[in-house]
């Protein structure tokens, strides 16, 4: 029997900092600097703030797996902006990062 993710969770996932061969993905810092790059994608309404620039987005957010620096993709990217979607996946084939499904828990209200 397969369970189905909520279809806000169809394609969230982690990229993992370790490549195919298991070697740990460099410089140090690339998880902060990905999701620097990807901060100005935020939902609609979260607005500025003094210190907006300053965040991660809650789509893109960096964070650690098994002792393994990594990067969470909420699904919910890709329906705001395909393209920045389709950006992280590329960045993790293109420097042969491991790419696993992860299943999100809502936020409480």
């Amino acid at each position: 029997m397969s369970v189905q993710k909520p279809a806000e969770q169809q394609d969230s996932f982690f990229i993992l900092g370790q490549t195919s061969n298991g070697r740990q993905f460099r410089p140090s810092d690339w998880a902060e600097r990905l999701c620097g790059v990807m901060a100005c994608f935020k939902p609609e309404g979260s607005g500025g703030g003094r210190d907006s620039h300053l965040q991660f987005s809650p789509y893109v957010t960096p964070t650690v797996v098994n002792g393994v620096k990594s990067v969470v993709v909420n699904g919910k990217l890709r329906a705001l902006e395909p393209m920045a979607y389709h950006f992280v996946l590329s960045f993790a084939k293109d420097n042969d990062l491991q790419v696993v499904d992860a299943c999100l828990v809502p936020e409480k209200n």
